[in-house]
């Protein structure tokens, strides 16, 4: 029996160009997931046969290379045409009644890399891989790490830099800017053929294409909550990084804030702070926009499919405010966040905003160590009315990590396997497993020293 089950190759051609990955010079397999690939159900392949399939100088059976046609919103600029630029899915794997994707990201260029070498340098990969892992462990929504292999090749980007290829886990890689390239061209049957698949792949219970557009505002919704219960950034919330299934993807100049602030920007492409910390709700809620119109002309009636599929984008609010009270009263010990419980937690980030406070050990401290937790002149007042509530504390130890991919530890990871020196990915990847536990290393809690404070992150083209 074979491992894959193709359904996206299996859509209309104007989807995707199918293409196997170009094959590198020396793969060796430097990260290997064994949990994901038991779940997957990947065969037992030996070393140098996981190089050689994730390195992209074999494909194994049943697979169907292609890459994926999107277009997207880059920084609210439209774009006609993307698509997977360096990246091939291999192909598409069930089990226990789950299907995923498996991509390969650096696998070499594309009909949509738009004179881009289709190639990743090393760091990027283990961003992806530590990020995203990290993520999964955290309990938020998101793309899983196969496999990172080095090419033996060099990758020319300010300076030559050691290239390798990330294997890419997902529910699928099906994104805002696939329906709206299909919208653009005024293809409505490619349009109706991608809303049902992604209703009978992601959404079965949905009712036609409002029921659609009504799921996937939720699942945003809710993702974006959990992004700003630990501090992420994504960096780049482009159309075409929004997952219809729900999903954080695309790790390119993503960043965990250390000391808190609601405007803080990592990416350094981000120049006007259009995706700064406090933005992320906001722009998910208009890529639900850009979603609904891309949408439109599946509607029979164009002015009452407007109006209902603004109320279902202005509810994004609602459902946000409802995951956001849930996830942050978990944080502070409290099932349940009334406006009072609101009011602490804005109180506290603005305490923490002003104090410079780190965002991630305020919130553990609160569970372990409150008095010490924050040094501000109106703490004390907080303390006595938070205390009042009756906080819970296994709720917030399940709720408060200990340990983020810090950017100076993730940065430390990379220009150490630059040197050929895994120990430290490793050792922070480790740590990254069990989030919510003490890890064997302190420093792997603690806020980086002034000489190591990241204050830019890069996309890896």
């Amino acid at each position: 029996m074979t491992l894959f089950d193709n359904s996206y190759a299996r859509l209309p051609d104007q989807f995707y160009t199918k293409l196997a990955p170009t094959p590198v010079a020396a793969p060796k397999l430097r990260a290997w997931n064994s949990e994901l690939a038991a779940d997957l159900g990947l065969p037992d392949w030996n070393a140098d046969e996981k190089a050689a399939i994730f390195g992209g100088n074999a494909v194994p059976e049943g697979a169907e290379p292609l890459a994926a046609l999107y277009a997207g919103h880059q920084f609210g600029n439209w774009n006609p045409q993307l698509g997977d630029g360096r990246a091939i899915l291999l192909g598409e794997v069930v089990t226990g009644g789950t299907r995923r994707d498996i991509q390969l990201k650096g696998s070499g260029p594309t009909p949509y890399s738009r004179m881009g070498d289709g190639r990743n340098w090393v760091g990027p990969a283990l961003r992806e891989y530590l990020v995203s892992e990290a993520m999964h462990a955290l309990g938020i929504p998101t793309t899983r790490a196969l496999a990172v292999v080095t090419t033996g090749e060099t990758v020319l980007r300010e300076t030559p830099l050691p290239g390798a290829i990330v294997t890419r886990v997902a529910s699928s890689h099906i994104r805002v800017g696939t329906f709206q390239i299909f919208a653009a061209r005024q293809d409505t049957a490619a349009l109706q053929s991608l809303v049902d698949h992604v209703i009978a792949r992601h959404y079965p219970g949905a009712d036609g294409v409002e029921g659609f557009l009504e799921a996937v505002v939720a699942r945003q919704a809710d993702l974006i909550a959990h992004w700003m219960s630990v501090g992420f950034i994504h960096g780049v919330m482009n159309t075409d990084n929004a997952h219809v299934a729900g999903e954080t993807i695309d790790y390119g100049p993503c960043a965990f804030m250390d000391d808190y602030h609601p405007a803080r920007v990592f990416s350094s492409i981000d120049h006007g702070g259009r995706y700064a910390f406090s933005n992320q709700p906001n722009i998910a809620a208009w890529n639900m926009a850009q979603l609904a119109t891309a949408l439109l002309p599946l509607m029979p009636d164009r002015e009452a499919g407007i109006e209902r599929f603004t109320e279902i984008v202005n509810g994004f609010a609602e459902v946000y405010q409802k995951a956001w009270r849930r996830v942050f009263g978990a944080k502070l010990g409290l099932s349940d966040l009334g406006d009072a419980g609101v009011d602490l937690v804005t109180t506290l980030l603005s305490m923490m905003a002003e104090e410079k406070a780190d965002f991630t050990n305020t919130f553990r401290y609160l569970s372990s160590d409150p008095d010490e937790a924050l040094l501000h002149s109106g703490y004390a007042d907080w303390l006595v009315r938070w205390r009042v509530a009756e906080p819970d504390e296994a709720l917030m130890a399940r709720a408060n990590p200990q340990v983020i991919p810090r950017n100076h530890l993730v940065e430390e990871a990379i220009q150490a396997a630059v040197r050929e020196d895994w120990a430290p990915f490793e050792a922070l990847h480790a740590a990254l497993q069990t989030p919510f536990d003490a890890p064997t290393n302190a420093r792997f809690q603690m806020p980086p020293e002034p000489d190591e404070v990241v204050v830019q992150t890069f996309c890896g083209t």
